[in-house]
Order: structure tokens, then sequence, then C-alpha cells
């Protein structure tokens, strides 16, 4: 199977300008090609993975990529899928963001060896331009009809863009062109909203290298569906927020739940488009999926793959066992404290200073029983448990052996309702 056969399987194929062209020059030699990362925030998120993956497909079929982060575009904002104008940031906090977000990249791509990828940052070009260079030596290519056709400008002309996210489309256009020039780059990718400004980035080229058609240089545009689920919402968003690359902003245990809790009308969707998994893997997982749909293991290997992938073989580890212990029967105890502020982040908490507290006043002074008489009610009823075992001891004191590596006990009131005590 080649490279594009294999991502027509995978459905990430959404749009190339010259799909024939393009197969015949992957065929032919190894092939530089692009995705730009804009740094509006200070990590990535889940839907960015899935252009990640597929430089890093590229790559491992023998091509390199260019990961760019976007220090220049970052300052004015795409308009792409937006409604409204986004809110412009300080320089110095864009260069936090592009420092933070290249070691995201350097994380999951290969940066050594004949295919080595190579990071750039488009301000190492923009930044040093002249007003009067960027309206005479690019803009002038730019026909005003031709950028007002571009759906993410036409999508925006009745709620109003402004001059700055206007010209963005020239600023992209430019970093293809300059890429295409000075290191060979010749395919550029992105997500589906995307490609308006990869076909102005196309024309560019063809523009300013004043060739007849059969001189151009080689260039060709490329993207890849945006991500949603099988209810028409956006992947990666949750009532919480994002779900974010970076591990202390979402947890590998938030990221493994999130991807594990997929919906069964999604997960072989998603095997294809964020594994490395074969055809006949996936096919089989298919199987599993209709045979036996209790056991969710396509859920399951969707989750360790992309867990293993951006976090580590020891954060799934991590993962798994906190979710063993809240969900399988584990025990509780064994758990780490790290582990236990991952897994019992967004549960009820209270702080206590005392080195020993009475179980009866702690339940009634955390809230987890309403009042003292309640919690002796509670005790005595076996509805109370610490650290996963059940206590109806009602002289009990909350003492070392109660705590989880001396900072916490999980105390849980009846079958679901858990309370993280922090000392």
């Amino acid at each position: 199977m080649t490279l594009l056969e294999d991502l027509q399987f995978r459905g990430l194929v959404n749009q190339v300008t010259d799909e024939e062209g393009l197969e015949e020059l992957l065929n032919k030699e190894s092939v530089k090609l692009y995705c730009g990362f804009d740094p509006t925030g200070d990590s990535l998120h889940i839907g960015h993975l899935l252009t990640i993956l597929t430089l890093r497909r590229f790559q491992l079929a023998g091509h390199k990529p260019y990961p760019l982060v976007g220090g220049a575009t970052g300052l004015i904002g795409d308009p792409s899928g937006k409604k409204a104008e986004r809110t412009l940031n300080e320089q110095s906090v864009v260069e936090g963001y592009s420092n933070k977000i290249k070691s995201q990249l350097m994380r999951f791509l290969d940066f050594d060896g004949e295919n080595g990828a190579t990071l750039v940052n488009n301000y190492d070009w923009i930044g040093s331009m002249t007003v009067i260079d960027f309206l005479r030596d690019v803009g002038k290519y730019f026909g005003l009809n031709y950028m007002l056709a571009k759906e993410s400008v036409e999508s925006r002309i009745s709620s109003g863009i402004s001059f700055t996210e206007f010209s963005y489309q020239i600023l992209q256009s430019y970093d293809f062109y300059r890429l295409n020039k000075e290191e060979g780059v010749k395919v550029q990718i992105g997500g589906s909203d995307q490609w308006g400004n990869i076909t102005a980035g196309l024309e560019l080229i063809r523009r300013m290298t004043g060739a007849e058609e059969g001189d151009r240089p080689e260039a060709f545009g490329f993207t890849i569906p945006l991500v949603t689920k099988a209810d028409g919402s956006k992947f990666g968003k949750t009532e919480g927020g994002a779900i974010w690359l970076d591990a202390e902003k979402t947890s590998p245990y938030e990221f493994y739940q999130f991807l594990l809790n997929t919906d069964d009308q999604d997960v072989i969707k998603f095997l294809k488009y964020f594994t490395f998994l074969s055809k006949e893997e996936i096919d089989e997982l298919e199987v599993e999926l209709k045979e036996r749909p209790h056991e969710r293991l396509p859920h399951r290997r969707l989750a360790e793959e992309l867990t293993r992938f951006v976090h580590s073989e020891e954060a799934l580890n991590q993962a798994k066992r906190i979710s063993e212990a809240l969900f399988g029967g584990g025990d509780l105890k064994q758990l780490s404290g790290e582990e236990v502020l991952q897994g019992f982040k967004d549960v009820p908490s209270y702080s206590v200073q005392e080195d020993k507290k009475g179980l009866i006043d702690l339940l009634a002074e955390a809230g987890i029983s309403p009042s003292k008489r309640q919690a002796r009610e509670d005790i005595k009823n076996g509805a109370i448990y610490i650290n996963g075992d059940r206590c109806q001891e009602m002289t009990k004191s909350m003492d070392e052996e109660d705590k989880i590596d001396g900072q916490f006990t999980i105390i849980r009131r009846g079958k679901k309702k858990f309370y993280l005590i922090k000392y």
C-alpha cells in the first residue's frame, strides 16, 4: 500500500490540488512538506494532533517534514473557522507560546537522520519585512476579488473583518513561497479550513516565479478533514474545555479517559485517524466491536496508543492504574500522591490541619455528611469508605496509615460520591 493509498484508507485525504501529480512525486523522491501551527495558546490540543500525525506518516514513508511555528502569523490571527475577530496577543506572549509549541512538536517528530524534521518560524522572514516590501513585493500579486472569494474571508464579510485578519492569507502564502524557494518544500498540508490559504500560496508561487506553466516549481496542496464526532460536534472539546497535549493542562489520566469514552460510532474512524495500527489490526478490532461491544477493546486500544504517543509508556501505565483503582476494583492505597491528584482532580476536597482528626467531625466539617448525626448514621450503615475500605468504627480518628503518600485520604460516601482530604 502506497502512502496515499494508506491515507485514503484512513479517510485522511480531503482535498488535493493534483492527486495524480502528488502520487507521482511521492513515488519519485523524498519530498519536503510543511504544516503551520500558530501559537495562539501555550499548548497544542488534540485537534492539532491529526496534522502532526499526518506529518509523521509522511516522515515514516521517507519524506521530510518542516513543522512551522507561526511566530509572525500568530501576531495577526487566522480568520479561518472564526466568527469574530481574535484578540491580538503581545509579541512577548506569542514568543512564549512559540517556544512551548516548539518543544511539543519536537516530541512527536524525528529530528535526526536523513529525513529528520526541520523546525522553522515564520517570524524569521516576516518579522524583518517592511510595510513597503510587503505591499510592493508580495501584496501586488493578490487581486482583491480573489481574496474576497476565499471562504475564510467571505464568511466574515457580513459580521466584519479587519484588514489585519484579511491580510492573513497573504502572509501564509508567502510562507509557502519562501519555503518552496529557499528549502525546496513542495507540499503544504493542513486542515480543510486551510484550503483557501493553501491554494493562495500556490497561486503566489506561480505569480512570483513568473514561469510559464511547464516551468513552474512543483508545489501541491493537501488537506485532511476536520475531526468531528458522530453527533456532528467538534472533536476534542469537553465541558471542562479543550483536551490539551500538555500534561500540566490535561493529565495523562484525563487524556486516557477522554479517548476511552469515545462513542462506538466513532472509535474505528478514530483508530484509522490517530493510530499507526495496520489495516489488518483495525479490521480485527472492528470485528471485536461488532461481536463483543461490551468489552470495548477498540476503545482501550485507541486510548492506549494515543496516550503512549502523546505522553509516554510510563504515563499510560499510570493512567491505567488510576482507572483500575477507580473503576475496576483496584486498591486505592497503591496509588501515589501524584496519581491521586490526577484521578481526583475534580472531586470536592477539604484541607485538614490536625495530625489526627475524628472521622465523625471530619465527615461533618468537610460536608461529606450534612451533620454529625448523619455522619454517625452513615458510619453505622456502612456507607463510609476510607481509601476503598469500609469503615464502621464510630471512634475512628484519621492517622498516618490512612494517608496516601502522607498527603491524601480518599473518602467515599455511598457508591459514587468521592471526597479528597488533603493534609
